[in-house]
């Protein structure tokens, strides 16, 4: 047989070679420095045989920011933690332990609660595992050996997996370990230069809470320490960015456990709430958008012409009805209640597009394992909207989106990049409607030159979607808004338009959210920003400090006049020293303070204005004197920012 390198050239083995034959037919170093396969896009382990025509790529300890290459890494790094958890613990039941984004899991259930104490010996016990040698064998084995195997072993997560998996059982073993595992592995552990890890968490087994909870550690492992130690740097940011941390600090929102994964809003959190919330409905009302309010509440009949209570019940708030056999849902998302609206009487094609937008409260019954502030929420707001168009109106549609996506989110210095997710296992409608409907997204993305992966499976039920992303000030991705193009759910609340030829057609729907939600964007915001948000979005844009008692009068003036601007101003009339005001106005990250004291008096009494002269301290340290004219100047500068229109 034959395949095909990176290259375009072609190598012949033997029929049934592996990945691993073909790195020794290339060269013997190419195959000692083998740590995965990539063929036509997707990764194997190199142990898994080959086929006729193929196009591979063999990775090697050489691609040390290849995320493939990373990813079998930390997953064998976190079969070591496994077999260092079983040999420091006896009696520990091990659950899973895959690569995630930056690092590694493993679950596991121990007989004594353990903390962050432990982690030192159970590191220390995988670096001697490495310094002993460990190497990856892989054997697959009947259904039913696996289950009696951990029966016998005493491993119920494992058993549990074994009798549930698809495909056949493959076992990964090093050392006296052995693990029911898919794979891919390296070949051994001599690759693994830097690991480190880095918490404990609770996890309930499969993300249920009625399941028993877990104990969840973290880590991550690197080719080189210098990788570590930069990944470490970054967390230690990462933690000072935290948006949990700085919304208390910064008096911005806080949450309580009397309802989990629902923010409490604070004053200045309502600030950048609201600032976001003008900005969508100036830009909403500028591209013809509809502002519309619809129920929070529907009875069972419209979630299952939705689609919704097949789908998604799991995921819904259900309150009983007054009757029997009577259930309502609170709505998870708006656009079942938009279906209404459109519906509600005869279209005609001369009406079309019609594009309704809804900022409305959603609630998702999110499991209690999975909420994270406000990036995993239950209460949560899109900036929702829902295009209802026909066929030959989506191009000029998406485009109009997409312009729109780009606008807000150079609003915060920021590019989108996205994913395309395609047709899942539970769709509805056609392979052809779903070809028509992933064509028109991808030739979107493609006229807008927004770079784009692939996910597989991963669209909605109903249609295919465009997941936007972001990449914050410290590399991390995020996911944020959506575009989803719909035919099955307006067929399915048999909504139409009357066409030019007097017969009804059926609608196209946009299913668009660009934020994505009010709360995991401003979540990302705060920490993207560190709490020191731009002038126009800052929740308090200037602080003025009176130097003493007879200055404040003065200073309460000022103040008043900044207002009749439009700014958002605050007096610190505290009797503590000038500079530990200053340094609390550095520490919630105030933009502006203006220091109000003799010298600023006199110049007033001597050009008998107010303000000629004042002592301005920009953020990060700069000093100047201005003008009040001078000052005013550079604040409405800096306001227009929010509207570069």
């Amino acid at each position: 047989m034959k395949v095909v390198l990176p290259d375009a050239s072609e190598l012949e083995l033997p029929d049934g070679a592996s990945g691993l034959d073909a790195a020794r037919a290339i060269g013997p170093k190419l195959a000692e420095q083998a740590v995965l396969l990539r063929v036509d896009g997707s990764t194997r382990d190199l142990r898994l045989p080959l086929a006729d025509g193929e196009r591979i790529q063999i990775l090697t300890t050489r691609d040390t920011q290849d995320e493939d290459a990373l990813a079998v890494l930390r997953h064998s790094t976190a079969h070591l933690l496994a077999e260092a958890a079983i040999r420091l613990h006896p009696g520990v039941k091990i659950a899973i332990g895959p690569p995630i984004a930056d690092g590694f899991y493993y679950d596991f259930e121990f007989p004594e609660p353990i903390s962050e104490t432990d982690l030192e010996a159970i590191e220390a016990e995988m670096r001697r595992e490495i310094a002993e040698g460990r190497a990856w064998e892989r054997q697959e084995i009947p259904r039913e050996e696996a289950v009696a195997r951990f029966e016998q072993e005493g491993e119920p997560y494992k058993v549990e997996l074994a009798r549930e998996a698809e495909g056949p059982i493959s076992l990964y073993t090093q050392g006296d370990f052995t693990d029911l595992c898919r794979g891919p592995h390296l070949q051994d552990a001599s690759p693994i230069k830097a690991l480190k890890l880095t918490g404990l968490a609770g996890a309930y087994w499969r993300g249920d809470e009625r399941n028993t909870q877990l104990t969840r550690i973290y880590g991550t492992a690197f080719y080189t320490q210098a990788d570590l130690e930069a990944h470490l740097e970054r967390l230690e940011q990462a933690r000072a960015r935290d948006h949990r941390r700085l919304g208390r600090d910064l008096d911005l929102f806080h949450f309580d456990e009397h309802s989990p994964g629902s923010p409490l809003w604070h004053p200045k959190g309502m600030v950048i709430y609201n600032v976001l919330e003008g900005i969508r409905r100036r830009e909403n009302a500028r591209r013809g958008y509809l502002e519309v309010k619809t129920p929070l509440i529907y009875d069972k009949a419209l979630w299952v012409t939705s689609g919704h209570w097949e789908k998604f019940r799991e995921n819904m708030f259900l309150i009983p009805g007054d009757v029997e056999d009577q259930t309502y849902g609170i709505k998870p998302m708006n656009c079942p209640g938009h279906m209404l609206l459109f519906g509600s009487e005869l279209r005609s094609y001369r009406d079309l597009p019609i594009r309704y937008a809804e900022a409305a409260p959603l609630h998702r019954n999110e499991p209690t394992g999975t909420l994270h502030g406000l990036t995993r929420v239950r209460y949560v707001t899109q900036d929702d909207a829902h295009i209802f168009c026909t066929r030959e109106q989506i191009t000029e549609e998406l485009d109009g989106c997409l312009e729109y996506l780009r606008y807000l989110y150079a609003l915060v210095g920021m590019e989108p990049h996205a994913e395309l997710s395609t047709r899942p296992e539970n769709k509805l409608g056609t392979d052809e409607e779903w070809d028509f409907a992933e064509a028109e997204l991808l030739a979107a993305l493609e006229r807008f030159r927004i770079p784009y992966v692939v996910g597989a499976g991963e669209g909605s039920f109903y249609g295919p979607k465009i997941d936007v992303h972001l990449t914050d000030v410290l590399g991390r991705g995020w996911q944020m808004g959506t575009i989803q193009l719909d035919q099955q759910m307006p067929a399915r609340f048999g909504l139409t338009y009357m066409g030019p030829d007097n017969h009804e057609h059926g609608v196209y729907v946009i299913h668009r959210a660009l934020f994505g939600s009010f709360e995991r964007f401003i979540g990302i915001l705060v920490e993207h920003y560190g709490g020191a948000f731009p002038f126009w979005l800052a929740p308090v844009q200037a602080r003025i400090v009176p130097v003493g008692e007879g200055h404040r009068e003065a200073a309460a003036e000022l103040r008043a006049r900044l207002e009749q601007e439009g700014f958002r101003v605050e007096v610190d009339e505290r009797d503590d020293t000038l500079g530990k005001r200053i340094r609390e106005a550095e520490l919630q990250k105030v933009p502006f303070v203006i220091v109000y004291g003799d010298r600023e008096a006199e110049a007033a009494r001597a050009w008998r204005e107010l303000g000629k002269q004042l002592a301005m301290r920009e953020r990060g340290g700069e000093q100047s004197t201005v003008s009040f004219d001078e000052l005013l100047e550079r604040f409405r500068g800096l306001a227009a920012e929010a509207d570069p229109a």
